[in-house]
């Protein structure tokens, strides 16, 4: 496979998709061959699905249902888009893949992170980021200024008691995946942040030509 899969992830509100568009602007003035998607979504049955996850109608939704509407929208997104395009040698960039299903549903939701990553693992037939940005900042400081900007959707109203549990979950995932992992400091301004992770994002375009 001769293309590359960049992940960006974090908590809700760390800076994910605002650095995203930088790093977008970045590779297009460097003229290389790319595509920028998103989770849960990235396809037309996968935005479907995000529409169900976060509608804030759906209160009473199972936790199970929930990771399986995740898992489903993944399998599709990387059957009908992330593998062709790493195929063709393309750079994917992703906001958000499997860390986040670990952390807010296996751990967040309690359903546990082997029964997570088992029906992940099945929808997404071995694909894996080469390099996977986490965004490292506190999640009751962002969640709020988010919340507070544009009202939230389902999984960000939930409270703080299971964001500070999502987000104590991903340090224990960073710690048992660490493999093709960087933390990026996310308090820093924009321009620092962006830097951080141009820096980590150049040294595997590298490696890789």
């Amino acid at each position: 496979m001769k293309g590359i899969f960049i992940t960006l992830e974090g908590p809700d509100g760390s800076g994910k998709s605002t650095i995203m568009k930088h790093i977008v602007n970045y590779l297009k003035d460097k003229n290389l061959d790319f595509i920028w998607t998103r989770e849960p979504g990235g396809t037309h049955i996968g935005e479907k699905i995000r529409n169900i996850i976060l509608d804030e109608n759906n209160k009473n939704m199972a936790a199970e249902t929930e990771a399986l509407l995740y898992a489903a929208s993944r399998g599709q997104h990387v059957q009908e888009k992330i593998l062709p395009a790493l195929k063709e040698g393309k750079v994917v960039l992703c906001e958000r893949f499997i860390l986040s299903s670990l952390a807010y549903q296996g751990i967040g939701r309690n359903l546990g992170i082997e029964e997570v990553k088992m029906i992940n693992d099945f929808a997404i037939k071995g694909i894996r980021p080469d390099l996977t940005l986490f965004f490292y900042v506190d999640p009751v400081t962002t969640l709020n200024r988010k919340t507070k900007q544009k009202g939230g959707d389902r999984l960000e109203k939930e409270g703080l008691d299971f964001h500070r549990e999502v987000y104590d979950g991903y340090m224990k995932l960073l710690k048992m995946y660490p493999k093709n992992t960087k933390e990026i400091d996310a308090t820093k301004s924009i321009e620092e942040v962006f830097e951080q992770s141009i820096y980590h994002i150049e040294n595997i375009l590298k490696r890789r030509n």
